[in-house]
């Protein structure tokens, strides 16, 4: 995924895998966003913001600026009291990370960015690291919700997102 083209088709998959984790997040129980289904780990809405605030938002925001910087998510889940808050928060994270996948340039994408993890790496890497951690959580807030009783979207359902997530027509080769 070193030049914008792969990236876009990358990308596209990525919207697609945000709009199912975005179900998961809607079908929380409005009253369990602060409680620990699973001991010792986080809570729901701790969750859902580290997921679409920092694996996703600031990962991307800070690689296009060079350096990646760890988000205040404490600070974050403080201010989110309901579960619509958490829900259009998702959402203006996506499409924080969206206009950044979709503004990059291949040179861009060679770029070294800095990292609080000790290593550099070129921008194309830290999209691959979004991936890996979205999925990652998106698999940890499946357990949450079956933990909290609820019913899971089928991973590959990706149909029956909200319009904005679901799959494109095809453009013609």
């Amino acid at each position: 995924m070193t030049d914008k083209k792969s990236l876009t088709m990358m990308w596209e998959h990525m919207r697609q895998t945000v709009g199912i984790g975005l179900r998961c997040v809607e079908a929380l129980p409005a009253d369990k966003l602060d409680s620990h289904p699973i001991a010792n780990m986080r809570t729901p809405k701790e969750l859902v913001v580290h997921t679409y605030g920092m694996a996703l938002r600031s990962v991307l925001e800070g690689a296009a600026a060079g350096e990646i910087k760890p988000l205040d998510e404490k600070k974050v889940v403080a201010g989110i009291r309901t579960r619509d808050e958490l829900v259009k928060y998702c959402r203006e994270c996506w499409d924080a990370a969206d206009r950044v996948a979709r503004g990059v340039t291949d040179a861009q994408l060679m770029a070294t960015v800095k990292t609080p993890w000790g290593m550099d790496f070129p921008l194309f890497v830290c999209f691959g690291i979004t991936n890996d951690e979205f999925l990652h959580h998106r698999g940890q807030l499946y357990a949450y919700l079956r933990a909290l009783g609820q019913d899971v979207p089928m991973m590959w359902d990706f149909e029956h997102n909200a319009p904005g997530f679901q799959p494109q027509a095809q453009q013609p080769a």
